[in-house]
């Protein structure tokens, strides 16, 4: 005969057992994304330009046109270069302009100039070197502010291109600066060393998002201009191609 204690203990053991079930797919479910993400972090590619050179690029192709009105821009950065040279890290270029370039300034500051090559914004930050940076940049237009990132730490904002917007249907490359359209490239402006990890948006991230992509994490946002896990691209010149679980 089943009394009412041991009804009480079946009921109770049939409202449980969906739930662990349930708590268990669930754990067993993030596993997964965190193991396809460890996956996707370890093979993810890495260009190599290991020598100065006039003619050796990567022609990014983005996902929508860079008709912006703010942006966030991402990557992980390694450079052989030091001393007193300047170094390109992104352009963008119309045939009109210079829409949106990063730099590496002669004294080492970072800077981001927008529709201009004489001015632009420039920040001391920690000296890039051999070992890699995550670095971003937002920009805004409404207010002009203009902020680095280097590997999840804030610069103090600047105001610059207040009113501005980037225009459409230009060239995205690294490892040069145009100074026409896809011509005009100076061997000792070049890019020297490596550069992954490269994501673009059309929003400034928050400053939870842009920790989440410097620390790797499963979750981390990917680029809806720029989105190196399915980057479309071609390689020009003495430019390596490689993966990181080959490093």
């Amino acid at each position: 005969m089943i009394n009412s204690s041991s009804l009480e203990i079946v009921m109770s053991e049939k409202i449980r057992a969906p739930l662990y079930s349930k708590n268990k797919m669930k754990m067993v479910t993030m596993g997964l994304l965190l193991l396809l993400s460890l996956a996707s972090c370890s093979d993810s590619k890495v260009f190599l330009f290991p020598v100065e050179s006039s003619s050796s690029y990567v022609y990014l192709i983005p996902k929508k046109p860079l008709n912006l009105q703010a942006f966030t821009l991402c990557m992980r950065v390694a450079t052989e270069i030091w001393g007193n040279r300047e170094t390109i890290l992104f352009a963008y270029r119309t045939q009109d302009a210079d829409e949106l370039n990063v730099w590496r300034e002669k004294d080492g500051r970072l800077s981001l100039y927008l529709r201009s090559s004489k001015r632009g914004a420039l920040f001391a930050l920690p000296m890039l070197s051999t070992l890699s940076t995550h670095l971003c940049v937002t920009w805004e237009s409404r207010t002009g502010t203009t902020t680095f990132w280097v590997d999840g730490h804030r610069s103090l904002p600047k105001i610059y291109g207040r009113g501005h917007y980037v225009h459409p249907n230009g060239a995205v490359i690294i490892g040069q600066d145009p100074d026409s359209y896809l011509g005009g490239f100076s061997k000792s402006q070049s890019f020297v060393g490596e550069i992954t990890d490269l994501h673009m948006w059309d929003t400034v991230l928050r400053a939870g998002q842009i920790k989440k992509l410097y620390e790797k994490q499963y979750d981390a946002p990917t680029g809806n201009v720029l989105n190196w896990n399915s980057l479309q691209y071609r390689i020009y010149g003495n430019v390596v191609e490689k993966y990181k679980s080959e490093a």
